[in-house]
């Protein structure tokens, strides 16, 4: 049973970071589709839960050990000459993904520290290069246990916002804002969500594999996944639902509630926020060391460039880097569901 929450922290850690917790990516995905956005929420939930059980699934029974071997696998290798571009292709666009995320993620980190404390987004791009550094060096155990202490913490708070926020919020306009939400295409923007979300989860998920010890604890961590998934996205679906007006100038929304509706949880969402980035980076940064470096020697020279790198380009913005490029890789993504559902 250990492992399974070993199993499942991970996997939430990293799902819920800078863009989850800020709400943007709810904003983006979900809250502006209205009432349909709550059952987008729903089966992207629940399609990310199944993903993550084929994924598990593949993982133990060929004991893969990172994602070029996953791709060998998915794609029959007796046609091996045929696909070699498409795994070329599969293999760069996922590395791409998770290396651009973890720039969005020490971006997202930055714009909390200039929003909320007022110090430039670079100095607090830098200290959070330099903790994901740090944990790099201690490769999947650190990421499991630093994991392991905080995504607990952090479901407990937003849980107990939620209740906070449903015992608060005044329904009827609440329930004007989301009716005053009238995009269409829903279901298409819950499957791109899933999409770009598998894209990070996978490599992660390839990275624990001494960490599944039978097919049970497989089946366990998808449902608990996705269940504790659904929990923290309606709660924060309902938080966005207490802002009038337009949220597209808002860089951090549910940020913006709590301030606005729970003073006194400033510092306690201050600190989800900045748990769930750092969770984020650490799962992402560790699959692109697993899936780029050699050796040990490269694993540290390329750990030191990626946050450079990443300290350089969170100059960008941190909502302008989620509403551009996560919708782009959302359909890059689907390539990669597609053929796993096939095999």
């Amino acid at each position: 049973m250990k492992n399974i929450f070993k199993i499942t922290f991970v996997i939430i850690g990293t799902l819920i970071g800078a863009g989850f917790a800020s709400g943007q990516e709810m904003h983006i995905f979900f809250f502006s589709y209205g009432t349909n956005g709550l059952w987008g929420l729903l089966i992207s939930s629940i399609l990310m839960g199944i993903i993550i059980y084929k994924t598990l699934k593949m993982v133990d029974k060929y004991g893969i050990s990172n994602y070029k071997e996953l791709i060998d696998i998915i794609i029959n290798k007796n046609y091996k000459q045929k696909y070699l571009n498409l795994k070329y292709i599969l293999n760069l666009v996922v590395n791409i993904f998770i290396l651009v995320t973890f720039f969005i993620m020490v971006a997202g980190f930055g714009a909390y520290f200039e929003q909320e404390i007022g110090i430039n987004h670079f100095f607090g791009s830098i200290i959070i290069s330099i903790l994901c550094f740090i944990v790099f060096m201690t490769s999947v155990k650190g990421l499991v246990k630093v994991n392991q202490i905080l995504i607990p913490i952090l479901i407990l708070l937003i849980c107990l916002i939620g209740v906070l926020n449903f015992l608060k919020i005044d329904w009827n306009i609440a329930i004007d804002n989301i009716y005053a939400q009238s995009k269409t295409g829903w279901l298409l923007s819950s499957i791109l969500y899933c999409s770009y979300n598998s894209i990070l989860l996978i490599p992660t998920l390839i990275t624990l594999k001494n960490y599944i010890k039978n097919k049970n604890n497989i089946i366990l961590v998808s449902i608990f996944t996705t269940l504790i998934v659904i929990l923290l996205s309606t709660i924060l679906f309902f938080i966005l639902s207490n802002i009038n007006g337009n949220m597209s100038n808002i860089e951090m929304p549910a940020v913006y509630v709590i301030e606005s509706m729970f003073k006194k949880f400033n510092l306690i969402y201050g600190f989800v926020i900045i748990s769930s980035i750092f969770t984020t980076s650490i799962s992402l940064g560790t699959s692109f060391l697993q899936n780029t470096s050699k050796n040990k020697k490269s694993y540290t020279h390329i750990a030191i460039i990626m946050c450079i790198i990443a300290v350089i380009t969170s100059n960008f913005g941190f909502s302008n880097l989620v509403n551009l490029l996560y919708p782009i890789f959302g359909y890059l993504g689907l390539a990669q569901i597609f053929i796993m559902f096939y095999k």
